[in-house]
């Protein structure tokens, strides 16, 4: 129904952002809402709509190829949209299509609510069956290890951070294992750095 909204973002959260256009609000939940801004600016947002019985929901994309990989993703059984999120936020779609192709189950399941036989099936489901998305992926060959992603004065920006993580789906074991390395980090400055630091330890640390 929609392929992209034209707006400003008005408001984000940790789970979502409201993109307006034409006097109307839209909620639209993303990877990383924090990868926006509130101000003026006008973006273009790639939309999914994802439609169940109880629910209308539409899903936003800084760019085609994320919003192209989630659906790929939730048409894999055990991924639904939350987990397609949660993968899509700790990086960029090649080291997903990288990790596919290359049948790496060991970095799959970093990502929360994705275990064993989970990314056996997407593995099963998706490689060599990524299309487009495969075009500007370069492969590793099978030694090379795939790269992962690449006293506060910011606390609230971490405390955001850390929240939205919450909302992807990590629990407060993995965010306590990380929270110390956070804080040493007096160079980060912003939510978005904050969330890109924390994906990469997590990453780490399973």
């Amino acid at each position: 129904m929609y392929d992209y909204i034209i707006g400003k973002v008005t408001r984000i959260t940790p789970e979502y952002i409201v993109l307006e256009q034409n006097g109307i609000g839209y909620r639209v939940f993303t990877p990383n809402p924090y990868a926006f801004r509130v101000d003026e600016e006008i973006r273009k947002v790639f939309i999914h709509m994802y439609i169940r019985e109880d629910a209308q929901q539409l899903f936003g994309f800084k760019t085609l190829e994320q919003r192209e990989l989630f659906r790929k993703l939730i048409q894999v059984s055990g991924i639904g949209p939350k987990s397609a999120l949660s993968i899509l936020a700790s990086g960029n779609p090649s080291q997903v299509i990288t990790a596919i192709e290359m049948e790496d189950e060991s970095f799959l399941v970093k990502f929360p609510g994705v275990g064993k036989k989970t990314a056996r099936q997407m593995i099963l489901d998706l490689k060599g069956r990524l299309g487009s998305l495969l075009e500007h992926v370069e492969l590793p060959s099978a030694q090379d290890e795939l790269p992962l992603f690449g006293g506060n004065a910011h606390r609230q920006e971490m405390e955001d951070a850390m929240q939205a993580l919450r909302a992807l789906g990590y629990s407060e074991k993995e965010l306590a294992k990380i929270l110390p390395a956070l804080k040493e980090r007096d160079d980060l400055e912003t939510t978005e750095s904050y969330m890109k630091y924390a994906l990469k330890l997590l990453l780490n640390t399973k």
